[in-house]
């Protein structure tokens, strides 16, 4: 048997997104701000397509979850430099 590199893919511990801090809201009854971090592994370079959709797409269309809201996206540096870019360059008008 030949090991591959999808073989990691299964080890959830080291994909899976990690609630690193929760705040309750401010005179709010039964709200918070949660901090979750996610690993870089889990976003193809240069994507912000790809980025979007993990992070956005998979946890709002969590149904146990009755209002949610994206409050700040903090993208390390190291992940920055993978965008090349608009493919096109930028035309100002």
């Amino acid at each position: 048997w030949t090991t591959v590199w999808t073989d990691g893919l299964t080890s959830l511990d080291r994909y899976k997104g990690r609630c690193y801090h929760i705040d309750a809201v401010p005179g709010e009854e039964n709200q918070y701000i949660c901090y979750v971090a996610y690993p870089l592994d889990l976003f193809e370079e240069g994507s912000v397509t790809n980025m979007f959709t993990s992070i956005v797409g998979n946890v709002f269309g969590f149904k146990a979850l009755r209002a949610l809201r994206l409050e700040d996206l903090r993208i390390p540096p190291a992940y920055v430099k993978t965008f090349q870019g608009p493919p096109h360059g930028i035309q100002v008008e």
